[in-house]
């Protein structure tokens, strides 16, 4: 039995043409310089578009580059072992993409608590709630960066848990972001 946390029509899929990228579990065993690498890697690759405008692909860069980094990190931080794939395609309006990996089952359990309150309230308030927490030092699995990411970034969030009876559960994360229209 699959379960959706988050907007349905986000787990439909990135779209047209998407960049595939897959991160191997292997003998350098994935790390932090590998999040910070290939999330450098996909937010140039969008903001080339904007070249002609100096802060357009600042902010592009910074943004996708952003929750790029979040996402991968939270895929190798929280996997259990196996490969990341990473999907991402633009828009003329939106950057778009799923990462998937594998998680173990005590992890599964843990992240959907922590999605049914992240998604059930406003991003913004309870990111003040967090950060409070997290400063009175009563936080656990906060979510911060996810917070973040809705509240002052506008992305948009989905994610399946996949089931398939053994130890480890699939789980494909999907976001969006806004990018400027670069015909403008």
């Amino acid at each position: 039995m699959t379960a959706l946390y988050g907007l349905a029509d986000l787990a439909i899929g990135t779209g047209d043409n998407v960049t595939t990228l897959r991160l191997f579990d292997g003998p350098l065993d994935l790390s932090w310089k590998h999040c910070a690498m290939t999330s450098d890697f996909v937010a140039e690759f969008v903001a080339l578009r904007y070249r002609g405008s100096r802060s357009l692909y600042k902010e592009v860069r910074h943004n996708v580059g952003y929750l790029t980094n979040e996402l991968i990190e939270n895929a190798v931080k929280f996997r259990a072992s196996g490969e990341i794939m990473i999907e991402a395609s633009v828009t003329d309006t939106a950057f778009r993409t799923k990462v998937s990996n594998y998680v173990d089952k005590q992890t599964a359990e843990r992240f959907q608590r922590l999605l049914s309150e992240i998604t059930a309230g406003e991003p913004g308030d309870l990111l003040i709630e967090r950060i409070e927490a997290n400063a009175a030092g009563d936080a656990s699995g906060s979510g911060l960066g996810l917070l973040t990411l809705m509240s002052d970034y506008g992305a948009h969030f989905a994610w399946v848990f996949g089931s398939n009876g053994e130890d480890s559960i699939p789980l494909e994360t999907y976001a969006s972001i806004a990018v400027p229209d670069p015909s403008n």
